[in-house]
């Protein structure tokens, strides 16, 4: 579904996008608002409204389901995206990965820089590229700053699986899709990730596909 008209006022454009209550259409990858960057969040909205798009937000993301949601993926180009994971993997995923349960979390205004040097390359998939799967190679531990929705200042650092969500959901509001990350030899179809790489790691994948991992 193409995103609402930016001819409009953010305000009455948001109201439009969320009149038909339930989770929101993601816009899929092509749509140009994924790749225009989004405006830095400063009170554009009344705080009923950035309540009740926040809430769309987590019920959008709860539904598709995802463990981000950046609001260009519902085609608002503002700087907010949402965060949550159950994390309902084995311990040995959990270990190789460092997934951790995350609470439910609103990032305003998000941005991180690496903490160290380490990198983990994992596979990772996007609710606007449906159907696919590449592997990442993202930075291990990252420092992220911002606000909550409150305007609460966010200084943080995370780690593992939870620093791989920050950094593809702020990366999602600088106009950047996974894929541009990506090692494109191991796009996958998500049935033959579950086939064939559902292993914890990516190792077996980079050896039959002829990628390298850091």
């Amino acid at each position: 579904m193409a995103s609402p008209s930016p001819r409009a006022p953010l305000d009455e454009r948001i109201e439009e996008l969320l009149a038909p209550g339930g989770p929101l259409p993601v816009v899929a990858a092509g749509d140009p608002v994924l790749r225009a960057g989004t405006e830095r969040y400063d009170g554009q909205l009344a705080p009923a409204l950035l309540a009740r798009f926040v809430e769309a937000l987590r019920v959008t993301m709860r539904a598709a389901p995802g463990v981000g949601l950046a609001a260009p993926q519902v085609g608002v180009a503002l700087r907010i995206a949402v965060i949550e994971d159950p994390a309902p993997v084995p311990e040995e995923v959990r270990v190789a990965r460092g997934r951790v349960p995350q609470p439910f979390r609103v990032l305003v205004n998000p941005s991180y820089e690496p903490a160290g040097g380490a990198r983990a390359a994992f596979f990772e998939g996007c609710l606007s590229v449906p159907g696919w799967q590449a592997v990442v190679a993202r930075h291990a531990e990252v420092r992220l700053t911002g606000e909550d929705e409150h305007g609460r200042p966010l200084d943080e650092v995370f780690t593992g699986w939870p620093a791989r969500i920050v950094q593809h959901e702020t990366d999602h509001l600088d106009g950047m899709l996974y894929l541009d990350r990506a090692e494109l030899r191991s796009l996958s179809a998500n049935q033959v990730v579950a086939e064939r790489w559902a292993q914890p790691t990516p190792d077996q994948a980079a050896h039959a596909l002829g990628f390298e991992l850091p």
